[in-house]
């Protein structure tokens, strides 16, 4: 279809220059790739400054879109850099940068009037609370977490009014984007620096109750699939399908562009003869391409992702996470089809060499045109140039966008010109005529480059009152709880004490919380921690927990553990926030751009000592000092996989606030785990069933402890203890050790990133 203007964007990869020009060869309307810096593949071949620059110029020339994927959490010490690595992408007009730092979203949105901010799949958005946050803070679009169903999406897309751009193919992550530490911690590689180690894809033993399931993948989600739904992707008004894959072949970009392209135009094409119901029912897809995608780099099978379902057992790649081959005959085909020819505009090139004129050479492509004039051509004394001459010369145009159409040249009689002249004319032509199609589209940026003077950090913290470090607790349990308040009471501690009570525990267990709360000293302030993801199905826990915290007296605010839980917080507009680890603050520019809006900060987990330093200031900083790392928080369910989902025995709130049947969930009894993880060097990881919010959190083997580290931060920041899987003899034996003064018992545990950070 030629005008694709009020069409759905297909939207490829391009992890490589060759996979770059086959997806736009294949249809691509756009192409997210990165740069050699701060881009969540950090292993795929990328791009240069020198060849991104050819690859935006060439785009544009094609009116394709190019996003710049700057998608990864950047350190204190790499803001330096950053003006320098993208001031010349953003003067050649690069459409758009996908951010999931909100450090990097603030210093591209001071830096750099007018360029387009993409959130990240890696900001975790999970419902329009978030989307409207980030919208109001200068966000065009979002790329909602993959787990989202689409009746979500439509109501994130109603609530927020914003772009959406959701992947329709490629690799799943069992974890919610953004939220794994997995790869970070065991391994060492993080994905919040695009160098995830994949530990999703290795073999695990599994038991959940009494059931167990030997070597087997239980984390490995089947690839996504979506051709046979576009219709209903499409209607559901998404304003662009992402293909997932800068780590696969170039074929891969190019071969599956070119079917989603297909049938993305038989759709609007259907339905502008038919409407959108009749077209609908009588969009089919060929069994041959339903082949030809699920022979490119596919895992075993392919699902349909979450688009469709909360969770499922059919969605796990449970006996080999490994890729299936591709042909040497397809991939050929499609090296041919789409990588070795480049797509070029055509041109219509005429010339006129006279004696006595000016040499001229015209380009035309479509309604634009530009004339090149040369020097006089003269009259030849002993060989003339002929019309093959110059035809052959100006047919030249190269590696650049264009390809000669039609050529008209009049040379007259006994003319001379020289060759060398001839190929600068051409030159001259197919640049200028390149001028003229970048500045009808409006792709040059214009700004006074002075580095030295961008991005100074004002001070942030004015609104922040100065106080002492504190001792700061997190409690999962009511026998966690009880075990606090009887230690605080039966040790008298002069010291303030802040206190987070899991949202879930709060609101199921209201009265013996407040109870306990209210035992404890003065001197202890009291906060709801939200979950760490919220879905439109949670709207109902959230009024029902905002309601019951603005009214109970007891707490005095919420620790937010999301951009989708800040954002509600927000739009109620009374109750204060705190940020927790996972919402992530790398950088001052992140605190900056938080500061309004929170009463303090916690350290994340992935900075080492010197990094977290560089943060402090005059900020208010939580540092975690004892807790099971949250590794994962996942959507898809060990417990459904194995067939053990307990559905129904509990309550939960509905959309409207009314009680419904509910899931089994962990506050209910005092399980330490309700599910296990053994790796091939036997450790466990323990594993949250929580059904309450239908998602599981998958804890270190390990607690993390920095018991001995305690006196070289105790002045500078808050402490924190997060109790997890603690019994109440477990959490008082802890506050013996970091508040009393007791020695804590040997046991294992990791010291996480306090000494080597990540790269």
């Amino acid at each position: 279809m030629g005008n694709r203007q009020h069409m759905v964007e297909l939207l490829a990869p391009a992890g490589c220059e060759e996979g770059f020009y086959g997806a736009i060869r294949g249809g691509a309307d756009a192409v997210y790739l990165a740069g050699d810096r701060f881009g969540a593949r950090a292993y795929a071949e990328n791009f240069t400054r020198e060849k991104l620059l050819e690859c935006i110029k060439y785009g544009h020339l094609l009116g394709r879109k190019l996003y710049l994927t700057v998608n990864t959490l950047l350190k204190e010490s790499e803001f330096s850099e950053l003006y320098d690595y993208l001031y010349p992408f953003y003067e050649a007009g690069m459409d758009a940068v996908i951010v999931q730092d909100l450090g990097v979203f603030r210093f591209i949105r001071e830096n750099f009037p007018g360029w387009k901010l993409h959130v990240s799949t890696q900001m975790t958005l999970c419902s329009g609370y978030g989307a409207l946050l980030l919208k109001e803070m200068g966000a065009c679009r979002v790329v909602p977490a993959r787990e989202l169903g689409l009746q979500e999406l439509i109501l994130m897309k109603k609530q927020a009014d914003i772009e959406l751009e959701a992947f329709i193919h490629g690799a799943m992550c069992y974890c919610y984007s953004g939220q794994c530490l997995f790869s970070s911690i065991v391994g060492g590689r993080s994905g919040n620096r695009g160098r995830c180690a994949q530990p999703c894809r290795l073999c695990y033993s599994v038991s959940v109750g009494n059931v167990r399931r030997e070597a087997c993948y239980p984390l490995s989600l089947k690839d996504m699939c979506t051709i046979r739904h576009i219709p209903q992707l499409i209607e559901a008004g998404i304003d662009s399908f992402k293909i997932e894959g800068r780590m696969k072949k170039p074929e891969y970009a190019a071969g599956v562009t070119s079917v989603y392209r297909r049938y993305i135009d038989r759709y609007y094409e259907l339905r502008e003869k038919k409407g959108p119901k009749e077209a609908a029912e009588a969009f089919e897809v060929e069994k041959d391409d339903e082949k030809f995608l699920n022979s490119l780099y596919i895992r075993t099978q392919v699902q349909d992702g979450y688009y469709f379902k909360r969770n499922g057992s059919e969605m796990v790649t449970m006996e080999s996470p490994s890729y299936s081959g591709s042909e040497q005959a397809l991939l050929q085909s499609i090296r041919e089809s789409y990588i070795d020819k480049r797509l070029k505009l055509p041109v219509m090139v005429s010339a006129l060499f006279q004696v006595g004129q000016q040499a001229e050479v015209i380009l035309q492509w479509g309604d634009i045109c530009v004339c090149v004039m040369g020097d006089l051509v003269e009259a030849a004394c002993k060989q003339p140039i002929s019309q093959e001459n110059v035809t052959k010369q100006l047919g030249r145009l190269g590696e650049s966008a264009f390809y000669v159409e039609k050529m008209t040249v009049t040379v007259g009689e006994h003319v001379f010109y020289p060759l060398k002249k001839i190929n600068e004319l051409r030159r001259a032509a197919v640049e200028k005529l390149e001028e003229q199609i970048l500045a009808v589209g409006g792709y040059k940026n214009a700004l006074d480059k002075n580095p030295g003077a961008c991005g100074k950090l004002a001070d942030v913290a004015s609104h922040f009152l100065p106080s002492r470090p504190i001792w700061v607790l997190l409690v999962h349990t009511l026998s966690q709880l009880e075990g606090v308040v009887e230690w605080l009471t039966e040790n008298p501690y002069r010291q303030p004490v802040r206190i987070y009570v899991e949202g879930d525990l709060a609101v199921q267990e209201w009265s013996r919380v407040s109870a306990l709360c209210s035992k404890l000293p003065h001197t202890c302030t009291k906060y709801v921690a939200l979950p760490y993801i919220l879905r439109e199905s949670d709207k109902g826990y959230l009024e029902r927990l905002y309601e019951k915290t603005e009214a109970g007296g007891v707490f005095g605010g919420f620790l937010v553990r999301s951009m989708d839980g800040y954002g509600y917080v927000r739009s109620r507009g009374k109750l204060p926030c705190r940020a927790d680890a996972g919402l992530y603050v790398w950088n001052r520019f992140a605190a900056r751009e938080l500061a309004a809006g929170m009463e303090g900060f916690c350290i994340p987990y992935e900075l080492k000592a010197s990094e977290q330093r560089s943060l402090l200031g005059n900020l208010p900083w939580e540092k975690i000092v004892y807790s099971r790392i949250p590794m994962m928080i996942t959507a898809n369910c060990l417990g459904r996989t194995l067939g053990q989902c307990k559905k129904g025995s509990v309550k939960i709130w509905g959309d409207s606030g009314d009680e419904k049947a509910g899931n089994g969930c962990l506050r209910e009894r005092e399980d330490r785990y309700q599910a296990l993880l053994e790796d091939r060097y036997h450790k466990d990881f323990p594993v949250e069933i929580n059904c309450l919010h239908c998602m599981n959190i998958i804890y270190n083997s390990v607690p993390f402890s920095l018991y001995r580290e305690i006196p070289k931060w105790k002045e500078q920041v808050d402490l924190r203890m997060d109790f997890t899987l603690e019994s109440a003899g477990e959490v008082r034996q802890l506050l013996d050790a970091f508040l009393g003064d007791k020695t804590l018992s040997s046991g294992e545990y990791t010291t996480g990133h306090e000494k080597r950070g990540v790269e």
